[in-house]
């Protein structure tokens, strides 16, 4: 019989843009208010990133801090996997990038696209190499530069979406802790909900796709809400009673952070006190893949997550696609 190990995460790392543009900053350019945004979003403010900085550029330096904090040098990591909508390029991966910069010169490389769901997703993907020990060490990044396919005069998309990277270190655990359940999913007819629809094979760059701005963002706001609150709140439930956990034993809530209505369905239908839900939407905005990777450092950092914590991540995006995880935090 084949051993299976124990994964789970035994080092974070987040590194968001020093460029911070307000609500106020934006009523200066398009027909908003910062009450308006606040009372539909949560978003206060997010983050930008330079024009001379990609996504692999805030990868790096997420990774380099994850490193820091694992006592590992980049050589032993075994393989980096890096989920992004927004890399620098379409090859080479965004992944092989970070490779080169950190020097991880004995890691394969990939790049995984599921949109706001792409961390979990990279994550359980890692677990399994971890799982059948083909790996002993797994960087997984969050990393996006949505500014730079913002539509700065669409006043429906350009309010919610901020740069940024999160990144983790997956390695074995004791028995007991570490990925406890997970829940991916996928539905392709709400494909057209969220899409950022030139630069591929379907509609290559042209003239015509750039006065068209298909190199920008396009959303289905009403859509997209509805389908969140919905799926959010109900995987929420289900990742936590698929580890054999009760509602009462989840210590910390990390959702993806896209708008405070849909984190609060979530937090509703976990019976969860407000100080056990992770929130950073406000200051960040919508950071795609980096969201959860971000909050999760964040909320590390500060002494929220400790040892024996249950923490459950939720998070859902174009595609569309879901993603949770439920985690016993080993370290």
């Amino acid at each position: 019989m084949v051993r299976l190990y124990q994964s789970g995460i035994i080092a974070t790392g987040s590194y968001v843009p020093d460029t911070v543009i307000t609500n106020h900053d934006l009523e200066k350019i398009v027909d908003t208010s910062d009450e308006w945004i606040v009372s539909r979003t949560g978003i206060r403010e997010r983050r930008i990133a330079d024009k001379d900085m990609a996504a692999s550029d805030l990868a790096t330096k997420a990774a380099q801090m994850a490193l820091q904090g694992s006592g590992l040098t980049a050589s032993e990591l075994d393989m980096i996997i890096v989920a992004t909508v927004t890399p620098d390029m379409n090859f080479p991966s965004t992944a092989c990038l970070v490779q080169r910069n950190i020097g991880a010169v004995n890691a394969s490389a990939f790049d995984l696209e599921a949109a706001c769901s792409g961390f979990v997703y990279g994550l359980i993907v890692a677990a399994q190499f971890i799982a059948t020990g083909a790996c002993r060490y797994i960087m997984v990044i969050g990393s996006e530069c949505l500014s730079k396919f913002v539509n700065w005069e669409d006043r429906n998309t350009c309010v919610l979406f901020g740069d940024g990277a999160g990144a983790v270190i997956l390695g074995r655990v004791e028995e007991g802790y570490g990925i406890l359940s997970h829940i991916l999913g996928a539905d392709g007819n709400g494909a057209d909900f969220l899409t950022l629809g030139a630069g591929g094979s379907r509609n290559p760059a042209s003239f015509e796709t750039v006065e068209k701005q298909l190199h920008c963002i396009h959303m289905d706001g009403s859509e997209v809400f509805k389908f969140a609150v919905r799926i959010m709140a109900s995987m929420a439930e289900e990742v936590v009673k698929n580890a054999g956990l009760r509602k009462e034993e989840v210590d910390y809530l990390i959702p993806h952070q896209a708008n405070i209505r849909i984190i609060e369905a979530a937090r509703k239908r976990l019976e969860l006190p407000e100080d056990r839900v992770y929130v950073n939407l406000d200051r960040y905005g919508n950071m795609s893949a980096a969201s959860i990777p971000v909050a999760l450092d964040e909320a590390v950092r500060q002494g929220r997550i400790k040892k024996d914590d249950n923490i459950v991540m939720v998070g859902f995006g174009a595609g569309l696609t879901w993603a949770a995880c439920t985690i016993k935090w080993a370290v």
